[in-house]
């Protein structure tokens, strides 16, 4: 039997190993099994056959299981007892035997299909290299230029592949365009189609906010200031925690920055999104009149197990602490994640008057 013999192959597979870390014996398997599929369709063939393929020469052959049997009713699957003994004496009822065949014009085919698997391999490494580098990118920045802005998904170029922002991702108040070059969080990485990866940016997150404040505030990013939570409503308001152990650090004033330089710089990346940055603290009441700034506070009283806080303000503040649409309550109940009830003096005086009437 003279068998398919490629040895060009072999060191082109041992070169794949080397380079791109892709196994040799991974890619022998994976072209064996192609070849499989590529004689049964080449040939038209039911039969089962096996492709065995020679770890240093690169030899292809290709083998017909049977089933041996008494009496043979499909010469395709089967053959007969007396056939199979010519073979293998040792053969009996019930074995299976492989017979070597040699396809005509099979050497051919087996150097396309070869071929067409190292081709998809190395997408497939590539795909995988990316993804990797890519998936360890989760929760950073990244810059790219807008490709497409159309059926509310924003389509980004990162370079190496694309990015995917959805619309429930996007600041509202702002519109993109074609060749924009915009900044985005690193949200998640999946397999799309074919199994390419892609990357979900979003500009709407909290955490875009938190490292836009790390990559601006050195502070941040050397850990003498810690963010302890982010609360925001994309494209109008966010309000920042922040904590230091260093007595000598002023956590806020070091985030907004004299004249406040370096909160702007993150102000300017949102397109005018107010940032209240305000110190965390580990009394509830303290942190809550706070984050409710720049209301004034008269008084918080706390419910710790239900993590209830009812909170107290001037006649004159109450439309302030509530904001416009609620926009300030909410963000601080989030920031502080607490709930929060707020009443104006008045209405708290009336509270009680009514409680003791009852």
């Amino acid at each position: 039997m003279k068998a398919i013999d490629n040895k060009e192959l072999i060191k082109a597979l041992e070169e794949l190993e080397k380079e791109k870390g892709i196994e040799k014996e991974y890619l022998l398997e994976s072209i064996e099994t192609a070849l499989v599929t590529a004689y049964k369709k080449n040939f038209d063939s039911l039969e089962n056959v096996k492709v065995e393929m020679d770890k240093k020469t690169g030899a292809t052959h290709v083998y017909s299981i049977k089933d041996v049997v008494k009496e043979v009713e499909d010469n395709t699957l089967q053959i007969s007892v007396e056939k199979a003994k010519k073979i293998n004496k040792t053969l009996k009822e019930g074995d299976k035997v492989e017979i070597e065949i040699v396809p005509k014009d099979f050497g051919r085919i087996a150097a396309q299909t070869a071929k067409q698997v190292i081709i998809q391999k190395l997408r497939e490494a590539e795909r995988n290299i990316i993804y990797t580098e890519f998936n360890d990118r989760k929760g950073e920045i990244v810059s790219g230029i807008v490709q497409k802005a159309d059926n509310n998904i924003v389509i980004m170029d990162l370079g190496k592949l694309e990015g995917i922002m959805p619309t429930k991702e996007q600041i509202p108040t702002e519109k993109y365009k074609v060749n924009d070059k915009i900044k985005g969080y690193v949200l998640d990485v999946e397999r799309g189609e074919k199994g390419a990866p892609q990357v979900i940016v979003s500009r709407s997150h909290p955490d875009f906010v938190r490292k836009l404040l790390e990559f601006e505030i050195p502070e941040i990013y050397e850990g003498l200031i810690e963010i302890k939570s982010v609360s925001r409503d994309p494209g109008y308001r966010s309000k920042v925690a922040v904590y230091s152990p260093d007595e000598n650090i002023d956590p806020v004033g070091s985030c907004v920055g004299q004249k406040g330089v370096r909160i702007q710089n993150v102000i300017n990346e949102l397109n005018g999104e107010k940032i209240d940055v305000i110190e965390w603290n580990p009394d509830p009441a303290i942190f809550i009149s706070a984050a409710l700034l720049p209301a004034k506070i008269m008084a918080v009283d706390i419910k710790e197990e239900e993590k209830f806080a009812q909170v107290i303000v001037p006649d004159d503040q109450l439309s302030l602490a509530i904001g416009k649409s609620g926009q300030n309550a909410r963000l601080a109940a989030r920031l502080t994640n607490w709930k929060i009830d707020i009443k104006s003096e008045t209405q708290f005086r009336e509270m009680l008057a009514n409680a003791q009437e009852e």
